[in-house]
């Protein structure tokens, strides 16, 4: 068993598992599963209040002090509670309006993956480089996951950003006061005591947002590890030929890659110089000269 403990212990010890901490991609999922935990722990972990106040004019029938609690989903309809009609001791049970779960489950719900996702690609980031970067087969799946999380934090964010101002008006202690029959009498005083504090749920909407600028952010350096946009950056010059050679085997001539087969055609090396966005196409100029020759020879 020391063997092996030692093995595990020498590969987090090299310098690929600490690289890997240093890259971008690794502190962006670190960063992603922090945010992801403070955007459903501030949203999801909810609970609330609002006192009101009726003051009838014959005082003995008076409640001074209603509370109304609520928490998250936001079922505020389920949320009931008494006033005084002021009419003889009789009460009348009321209950808050609207039903805002959807939007506020949605955004806890894309969290919660978003914090699973996240810790699962940093262990793999570390421990499973190698496996990762076999057949390209990692970072695409990373790529695509990463894009489908960006849009569903844009989307959940807005969602919940429209929902928390709807449940800031279905909870607001003179919206509320309007459900009582005591108050549409001249004669009583109604009264809101306390409002609900909401900053929890203001910061859960700023956490979605950052989180989608995270994600969005974090859609280029996984497209990077993905090979499509150059592999010039991460092996200096003078690996070009074994790479070139190590592209054949390296599966990008099976089905899977279907319509992105054309690697092992120079062709393709040329339609690639055209993406023009990074300056450093400087060292691909290699593949223009080296490619072609050594992918003839191979085809």
């Amino acid at each position: 068993g020391g063997g092996a403990a030692m093995e595990a212990v020498s590969q987090l010890a090299s310098p690929g598992a600490f690289r890997a901490v240093k890259e971008p991609l690794a502190f962006l999922r670190v960063l992603e599963w922090l945010f992801a935990i403070f955007a459903f722990a501030t949203c999801g972990g909810y609970s609330g209040g609002l006192r009101l106040s009726v003051d009838c004019a014959n005082k003995s029938e008076s409640d001074l002090s209603i509370d109304i609690a609520f928490a998250y989903p936001f079922r505020l309809h389920q949320v009931n509670f008494d006033a005084p009609t002021c009419e003889g001791k009789r009460r009348e049970t009321l209950s808050l309006i609207g039903d805002f779960s959807s939007s506020a489950e949605f955004f806890v719900t894309i969290a919660v993956f978003a914090f699973l996702y996240s810790l699962a690609a940093t262990v793999v980031y570390i421990f499973f480089q190698n496996k990762y970067r076999e057949n390209n087969r990692g970072p695409l799946i990373d790529f695509i996951v990463t894009v489908v999380f960006s849009f569903l934090w844009l989307v959940g964010s807005s969602a919940w950003a429209k929902g928390l101002s709807d449940v800031k008006i279905a909870t607001d202690p003179g919206e509320v006061l309007l459900l009582m029959s005591a108050c549409k009498q001249q004669s009583n005083k109604c009264l809101p005591v306390r409002s609900p504090v909401m900053s929890s749920l203001n910061t859960s909407v700023v956490f979605g947002f950052l989180n989608f600028i995270l994600w969005a952010g974090n859609i280029w350096f996984v497209f990077k590890e993905t090979g499509w946009h150059s592999s010039g950056q991460r092996h200096p010059p003078d690996t070009m030929e074994k790479q070139s050679s190590s592209y054949n085997q390296g599966g990008y001539n099976q089905d899977n890659y279907g319509p992105t087969g054309g690697y092992n055609q120079p062709a393709g090396f040329g339609q690639q110089a055209n993406y023009g966005q990074v300056g450093e196409y400087g060292q691909q100029q290699s593949y223009s000269q080296s490619g072609p020759t050594s992918f003839a020879n191979q085809i």
